[in-house]
């Protein structure tokens, strides 16, 4: 298969064949290996058929010998390369191609393959929604004209494709953590997901330092989820959640993995650093105990080989807990005038709560405010909403 579109097509297809099948049939024992099957046998049925209306006889007779019978849904998959022992992850590195930029690989797998809105993407690029739909119909039609081939790279070629694949299930597990919209803050199948790749990415990549970096990042931030929200469904800020609700084996097996990635050569990436900082609030049983010097300190690194106006701003917070609000608001205003950040709600989300602790009420409030407007959670704005609120009190 050369053509993206198709390809997407086929994908589609195999979807409404299963909404179709499953609810008389039952789900079928591999629900994944099902529809890949059925995908695959829609994309003989258009080779077919494109030689039907070629009326190419000969040729026809020929790929009919070559291509053999249709498998049936619940067959095994019959790659050739088996080191990738899952569908999606294998589909993954497929979409992934080098012909594409990084930041259109990532985005045209997660459009594809994860499901994910253009709105979604373009929240998790911090970019316009059109900026992220051009860059996906371009991606297409890039590879459609390059005339890729959509199969499953192997050897160096896997490897060379690694880091995409691991942006794809970050930004899978970021959109689960704090939906772009709706009613609900959360959207945890999408977190359980992520991390069940990054598991297997482990296990197929156990030398590859970033790997293991990724996986330890998720299991830290999955281990908070039950105490984000109340029984209501309304956020838990960080330093107000009741840290017995935290799922504590899960942060054991997500320190492991942060230590497995420190043995391995190299040094650090975005991922373990990111990594270090979520396993310095694990650490620490009260929030009191909090190390945020530390945290300053790994993102002092993390800008270093990752400069982005987000990572600054999560820095600042860090320097307001570490040295006071004083010192972070002109960090927070640097971030401001520089315009990058204008629509990201949390922006003014940041600078109220510094206004707040420096007793700028008035000013807080109108940041609180903008905050709820820019805001398309609905769990997050009324959140926001209600910290302008308090201000009044």
């Amino acid at each position: 298969m050369r053509d993206v579109g198709v390809a997407e097509e086929l994908a589609q297809d195999a979807l409404v064949a299963a909404l179709e099948h499953w609810p008389a049939e039952g789900l079928p024992d591999n629900p994944a290996a099902w529809l890949m099957t059925t995908a695959k046998n829609k994309a003989l049925d258009r080779i077919r058929q494109a030689a039907l209306h070629r009326r190419k006889q000969e040729a026809l007779g020929a790929d009919a010998d070559a291509l053999g019978e249709h498998l049936t849904p619940d067959a095994s998959d019959t790659l050739d390369d088996q080191d990738i022992g899952d569908d999606l992850l294998r589909l993954m590195f497929t979409a992934c191609h080098p012909v594409l930029a990084r930041e259109a690989q990532v985005a045209l797998t997660l459009k594809l393959l994860a499901g994910l809105s253009t709105p979604e993407i373009a929240r998790a690029f911090v970019q316009s929604e059109p900026t992220i739909a051009q860059r996906i119909v371009r991606a297409k039609r890039t590879l459609t004209n390059a005339n890729v081939p959509f199969e499953v790279p192997r050897g160096e070629e896997l490897e060379s494709r690694l880091a995409a694949v691991l942006e794809v299930i970050y930004l899978i597990f970021n959109e689960g953590h704090t939906a772009t919209a709706g009613d609900d803050l959360m959207r945890p199948a999408l977190c359980e997901e992520a991390m069940r790749l990054a598991r297997m990415l482990a296990q197929l990549a156990p030398q590859q330092r970033e790997v293991h970096g990724l996986l330890a990042l998720l299991e830290l931030q999955a281990s908070r989820l039950r105490a984000r929200a109340d029984a209501q469904g309304r956020p838990i800020l960080l330093m107000d959640q009741d840290r017995a609700r935290w799922d504590w084996l899960l942060i054991g097996r997500a320190l492991t993995a942060l230590e497995t990635a420190r043995a391995l050569p190299g040094e650090p990436g975005p991922y373990e650093l990111q990594a270090e900082i979520a396993a310095c609030h694990a650490r620490a049983r009260r929030a009191e105990d909090t190390n945020w010097r530390g945290i300053v300190a790994a993102y002092d690194a993390l800008l270093t080989i990752m400069p982005s106006p987000i990572v600054a701003l999560n820095r600042a917070v860090a320097v307001s807990r570490a040295e006071g609000a004083a010192t972070a608001l002109p960090l927070v205003d640097d971030i401001v005038d520089e315009g990058t950040l204008k629509d990201y709600h949390l922006l003014p989300a940041v600078r109220g709560d510094l206004l707040v602790t420096l007793g700028r009420l008035t000013e807080a409030r109108a940041e609180f405010e903008r905050a709820a407007t820019l805001a398309q959670n609905q769990r997050e704005k009324q959140l926001l909403l209600e910290r302008a609120r308090q201000t009044l009190s």
